[in-house]
């Protein structure tokens, strides 16, 4: 397996990894847990939506690093692409969290460009 490929494999976790933050909480209903969900003020609904954006980002990210591996890209590219593309999403989750949106928004552009690096890159 490849840095990319586990990198991928890491970026399809971490939209749990944020809807955990949300529900760590004594008094999370799970038995109802998309309302209970859509109560929720401040950061916890601010993870929420990180959760909701992480499932976003996903797609798009691993589809560029499988056409990168196809396209037979440098692998220390696609995967320093990969990575960056991993630590900035959670800084993402983090920035959404803390409520500091504009270098929230930033980030989420600096991820959005490496995926789009992986499109072309040769």
């Amino acid at each position: 397996m490849t840095i990319a490929y586990a990198c991928v494999l890491i970026a399809a976790f971490l939209p749990y990894f944020a809807v955990g933050l949300a529900k760590a909480q004594k008094g999370f209903d799970n038995h109802h847990p998309r309302a209970w969900l859509a109560k929720q003020t401040g950061w916890r609904a601010r993870a929420h939506a990180a959760h909701l954006n992480s499932f976003e980002a996903f797609a798009p990210f691993a589809a560029g690093v499988i056409m990168a591996h196809l396209s037979h890209a440098s692998q220390s590219h696609i995967d320093a692409l990969a990575v960056t593309f991993i630590v900035l999403r959670i800084a993402y989750i983090g920035l959404y969290c803390f409520n500091w949106a504009k270098s929230r928004t930033v980030i989420w552009i600096s991820a959005l460009a490496c995926t789009v690096a992986l499109y072309v890159i040769t």
